[in-house]
């Protein structure tokens, strides 16, 4: 990472609420091909979350605890604030010496935005301003929202913007939540309905909802030059596994995520 800071551009993308299972389902049944064509072996590697809900799994991701492999370690991290005694800082890691990562590479010349899209994300309260208050500039309308069907066609379409309106030698780390996946999402599946609710397969449809619009954000986000992009989910959620419904809570369906990350090259 210390070579790719300072060259390439960086993405981190969460899709909110993903389930290890159902992305892995997806995948392997060609449900995804615009995600599964960049991930390593076409296939999600599986990681522990490193919180059971949006805002502790965002300020750990940010302070550069990622979704950790799930599998004994110690695992060397991408990214690490400096401090003693860190037993999964290694060589190939970019240590910052700020609070945060966001700080960090915004100190290493990167222009920092946010495209919010839970409620963590809204800036309509103190709380929802913390985790976009780390960024040098953050974009959150109701059309990114939770409750609508078309988010992540907005989100994209501000990734687009954003992309396009910055000089070309303007190092960029974007980070966009995606909240499709997160309740309510019964308005992806044909056929669901308020009342039938959320299940299993309107996450699903909500991820493919997802495959269908990714491939432009990718394409602007490599228009410029290299782009090392970190696509994983923050935490999962229950849908009556169980006897459990959401998250916030210690269940597998929650602590295990999905996880890649991948160089999206220069586009011509």
């Amino acid at each position: 990472m210390n070579e790719v800071v300072g060259r390439d551009d960086l993405l981190l993308v969460t899709l909110d609420t993903l389930r290890h299972d159902v992305a892995v389902e997806l995948a392997a049944a060609g449900r995804i091909p615009n995600l599964a064509r960049h991930l390593p072996g076409g296939a999600w590697e599986k990681r522990h979350a490193p919180g059971s809900f949006t805002y502790a799994s965002h300020q750990a991701m940010f302070a550069g605890f990622l979704p950790t492999p799930a599998a004994p370690g110690p695992h060397p991290r991408l990214f690490a604030a400096r401090f003693a005694g860190s037993e999964t800082t290694a060589g190939r890691t970019f240590v910052f010496d700020t609070p945060d990562l966001v700080s960090g590479l915004a100190d290493a010349g990167y222009r920092t935005v946010c495209i919010g899209g839970v409620g963590f994300f809204n800036k309509q309260g103190a709380l929802g301003n913390v985790l976009p208050g780390l960024f040098q500039e953050s974009h959150w309308e109701p059309e990114f929202g939770v409750a609508s069907p078309t988010s992540f066609e907005a989100q994209v379409a501000c990734a687009e913007k954003v992309v396009a309106e910055l000089p070309h030698d303007q190092r960029l780390f974007l980070f966009l939540n995606a909240a499709a996946l997160h309740q309510p999402n019964w308005f992806h599946l044909p056929g669901a309905t308020r009342e039938t609710g959320d299940s299993r397969a309107t996450h699903a449809a909500a991820l493919e909802y997802i495959d269908r619009h990714i491939g432009p954000l990718f394409a602007a986000l490599s228009s410029r030059r290299r782009c090392f992009a970190i696509v994983c989910s923050d935490h999962g959620t229950t849908y009556g596994d169980d006897g459990y419904t959401g998250h916030r809570l210690g269940h597998e369906a929650v602590w295990t995520v999905p996880y890649a990350h991948f160089f999206l090259e220069p586009s011509a």
